[in-house]
């Protein structure tokens, strides 16, 4: 590819052409033109890197740069970079002993940049393991381009490390085939997602504010202003601005936001996430789930085998009677299922154990402790429930799985069950199936857990109910199901949206009359929504999570660069940290440290992470 002059501050200059193998530059009148093939060494001072070797290079002369992976002794170096490894070889002649010298006094992980030329490795010594096993390098010059000192651990991925201790230095972890090929992946799978919205769509790449007003029914992160006692948060997500980029007449937006919630780490969230946000004009929910099914078959991994659509879709009460949660893991049965009328007159004694359905036949499951899946108030409300209700024996009917365990305890045993099963050998979930499934018709409203009388938004509240129960929203709102839908992927979440209210007056009365929220605090959209809004509507898929699933690892920050530990701290700089009393000063802010009761009340630091 031929790429455009740009010139050069210089006298004219006689024209030259400059070769190696790879690129090509003619520098003629000031001006630059360059040539180069494509690859990832173009501009670069190599020639190839080292996982690109092969057969067809023998006889080439090539320049790598990389890191020491291995020495062995003085008879060769294994060299990597990004894309793999390859063997050097230590020339023996004794006129290079001093390139002999300089390759046996290196430090594993050195940073390297060697001249060679590629030839054919001996019969029998070939490494059938290794992509660039046919060959190695014949070393003809080398440059140390930097040492490295002794390293916590060594750039391998079947060393194990401790999880403090890859946040920590992260910037080591980074460099492991692993970490490498996750980084890789994310990133090839958001430029196909950039292409098939902005290129097969005509949506518009729009980056919107960080710092925002804060509201009443988010978890923030605060940032002061330099006007005492006013504070800006850090979005959620952008769910008002691409509203009201709808509003403006955009049509189609999306952007890879950044998104906070200030809440405790766990493996598939952290403080601080990206997300694919979209959002159309002039659409119902069919046509968004469309959208994101051709979305995610157009950008999934070749690798990873093929995306089919459409996605089967449930309702969130076929979800929760069938599975007791509403993101079932469908990649195995295991439905949950009624007995009551089987057993209408019958006395059986449980005991303390919990039922569940396994492969078509009831059986009799007990709850190990520390489940993984029935923690804190479920273990308990499980355990209570057994002591009281099964210590004798009872009609089923006074103890009806579905009102007595409720289903979401069962779902989670569902799940228990599926554990143990693999525990003991038996194949039950395939890692490498991806199971898609929408889930619609969520309830609009649910009871708030601190006080069952109100109600509060399922989704958010600019979720628009189903056009069928718009009656029932000002007599009955706990009975009106909203256009909202969830998409999962092997049992988690990895996308939510729904057709969003674009009606003030319809907004205003859930605002005020159902939620009981301040209006004011959104003045700028209701205003907005009496200027004429389309109806609208969009998603957000929970882009590091969807590539944690795709890369099958248990934890998002194995595909975050740089994630925040389960306290939400970053343990290779430190933060957050402490400042100085006179950098708050011009925020008006001071810091009241806690103190316990007959303690030494003089601040204190609180204790390190």
């Amino acid at each position: 590819k031929t790429f455009p002059a740009w010139r050069v501050d210089s006298p004219q200059v006689t024209p030259t052409r400059r070769h190696n193998s790879r690129s090509t530059s003619l520098i003629q009148n000031g001006s630059i033109n360059v040539v180069f093939c494509k690859g990832p060494s173009r501009l670069s001072t190599r020639s190839h890197t080292c996982g690109e070797l092969c057969s067809r290079h023998i006889g080439e002369e090539v320049t790598l740069c990389g890191w020491v992976q291995y020495l062995r002794q003085d008879l060769f170096v294994i060299l990597r970079d990004f894309s793999g490894l390859v063997q050097v070889l230590v020339p023996h002649d004794e006129s290079k002993h001093e390139l002999r010298n300089t390759f046996c006094g290196l430090s594993v992980e050195s940073v390297l940049m060697v001249k060679g030329r590629v030839k054919r490795r001996p019969e029998g010594q070939e490494n059938k393991n290794m992509p660039t096993g046919e060959i190695e390098v014949c070393a003809e010059s080398v440059e140390v381009l930097n040492t490295c000192r002794t390293l916590p651990f060594e750039i391998k991925d079947f060393v194990k490390k401790s999880e403090a201790m890859r946040m920590q230095y992260r910037y080591l972890d980074l460099r492991s085939p692993q970490m490498q090929a996750n980084l890789r992946l994310r990133s090839r799978l958001v430029m196909k997602m950039r292409e098939y919205l902005c290129y097969q769509h005509g949506f518009v790449d729009v980056e919107t504010p960080t710092l925002f007003k804060t509201n009443s029914w988010g978890i923030e992160f605060l940032v002061p202003s330099r006007e005492a006692g006013k504070f800006y948060c850090l979005p959620q997500s952008p769910q008002q601005f691409k509203q009201l980029l709808m509003v403006a007449g955009l049509d189609r937006y999306f952007q890879l936001a950044r998104c906070y919630r200030d809440e405790g780490s766990k493996p598939d969230r952290q403080p601080e996430f990206t997300q694919v946000d979209i959002e159309m004009s002039f659409v119902e929910q069919g046509g968004i789930r469309a959208l994101v099914e051709g979305l995610l078959q157009y950008s999934w991994p070749e690798e990873k085998g093929f995306v089919t659509t459409p996605f089967p879709c449930v309702t969130y009460e076929q979800a929760m009677q069938d599975y007791g949660v509403d993101k079932p893991d469908t990649r195995f049965g295991m439905k949950l299922t009624d007995v009551t009328e089987i057993f209408q007159d019958t006395r059986i004694g449980w005991m303390r154990d919990a039922v569940t359905q396994s492969h078509g036949c009831v059986q009799a499951i007990r709850v190990p402790e520390g489940s993984k899946h029935l923690k804190g108030k479920d273990m308990e409300s499980l355990k209570n429930t057994a002591q009281t209700q099964f210590t004798q024996p009872l009609p089923l009917t006074s103890c009806c799985l579905a009102s007595l365990l409720q289903r979401p305890l069962l779902g989670k045993l569902r799940l228990q069950c599926a554990e143990l099963l693999e525990g003991h050998g038996v194949r039950v979930r395939d890692p490498a199936v991806f199971h898609f499934l929408w889930v619609v018709d969520f309830p609009l409203f649910l009871p708030k857990e601190d006080a069952p009388g109100q109600l509060e938004s399922a989704h958010h509240p600019f979720t628009a109910p189903v056009p069928q129960d718009v009656p029932l929203l000002y007599s009955e709102p706990h009975k009106v199901r909203g256009q909202h839908y969830d998409l999962v992927l092997n049992g988690c979440e990895v996308g939510g949206g729904s057709i969003r209210i674009h009606n003030s007056a319809q907004q205003r009365y859930i605002l005020q009359n159902v939620l009981k929220e301040d209006v004011v605090l959104l003045t700028h959209l209701l205003e907005a929504l009496e200027c004429g809004a389309p109806p609208h509507g969009g998603i957000a898929l929970g882009l590091d999570r969807l590539v944690s699933i795709i890369v099958g690892s248990p934890s998002i920050r194995d595909v975050i660069a740089f994630p925040k530990s389960f306290r939400g701290h970053d343990l290779m700089s430190n933060a957050p940290d402490f400042v100085v009393e006179e950098e708050l000063k011009p925020y008006c802010i001071s810091v009241v440290w806690p103190s316990v009761e007959g303690a030494d009340r003089s601040p204190a630091p609180p204790p390190e992470d």
